[in-house]
C-alpha cells in the first residue's frame, strides 16, 4: 500500500478530494437551478411566438388568395370549432364554413402543441373576400375584425386584424400601448 501511495506521488497522479467534488457539485446545482426557470419560460416564449407566426402566415395566405382568385377564401379551425385542433385555408364554394371533397384546401395545419392554447374574440372563420377585406358569413359588406390570443404558460401573443383585413402580431408584454 505504501508502495502504491510511492508510486502516485512520483508520478503525478493526483485524485480529487471528496470535499472538492461536494463543491463541484453544489455550483453546477446552484447553476441549473437558476438557469432551467429562465430556460422554460424561453422554450415557452418560442413556442408562442412560432404558433402566432404560424397562425399569422396562414391569414396573410388567405388574405392574398382571395385577392389573386377573386372570390371568396376562408380559415376555419379544422375541426370546425377549437383553433387548438389546427387550421384550414380553403376556397368555400357553397358558404357552409366546412371544406366539402369538391372544394380546394390550400393549406392545412395540424394541431397546436399541449400547453399551448388559441383564443379568439371573434365567430370560429374568417373570411376573405376578393378585395383582400374580410367579411362575416351572413354580409359580404359586414366586415369581421378582432383578436387571437395565444397563450402558453406566462407568455401571450396577439394577432389583431383590423377592419381591412390586415393582420398583425404584437406583445402585450412589451408593446402595452400599441397592443
Amino acid at each position: 500500500m505504501l508502495e502504491l501511495e510511492k508510486t502516485r506521488m512520483a508520478t503525478g497522479i493526483r485524485g480529487f478530494t471528496l470535499i472538492e467534488l461536494l463543491t463541484v457539485l453544489a455550483i453546477v446545482a446552484i447553476v441549473l437551478g437558476i438557469g432551467v426557470p429562465n430556460m422554460r419560460s424561453l422554450l415557452q416564449s418560442q413556442r408562442v411566438s412560432v404558433a402566432a407566426n404560424d397562425l399569422l402566415a396562414s391569414i396573410n395566405l388567405a388574405r392574398s388568395e382571395a385577392i389573386k382568385r377573386g372570390r371568396r377564401v376562408d380559415l376555419v379551425p379544422a375541426d370546425g370549432e377549437s383553433w387548438n385542433s389546427g387550421w384550414m385555408v380553403f376556397i368555400d364554394e357553397d358558404g357552409d364554413l366546412e371544406p366539402d371533397s369538391d372544394e380546394q384546401v390550400i393549406f392545412s395545419e395540424g394541431p397546436v402543441g399541449d400547453g399551448l392554447n388559441i383564443d379568439s374574440n371573434m365567430p370560429p372563420y374568417l373570411a376573405y373576400q376578393g378585395n383582400g377585406r374580410t367579411r362575416t358569413d351572413a354580409s359580404a359588406y359586414t366586415p369581421l375584425f378582432g383578436k387571437f390570443v395565444l397563450t402558453a404558460g406566462a407568455q401571450q401573443r396577439e394577432i389583431r386584424i383590423n377592419m381591412l383585413g390586415r393582420a398583425r402580431v404584437c406583445n402585450p408584454d412589451s408593446t402595452q400601448l400599441s397592443c
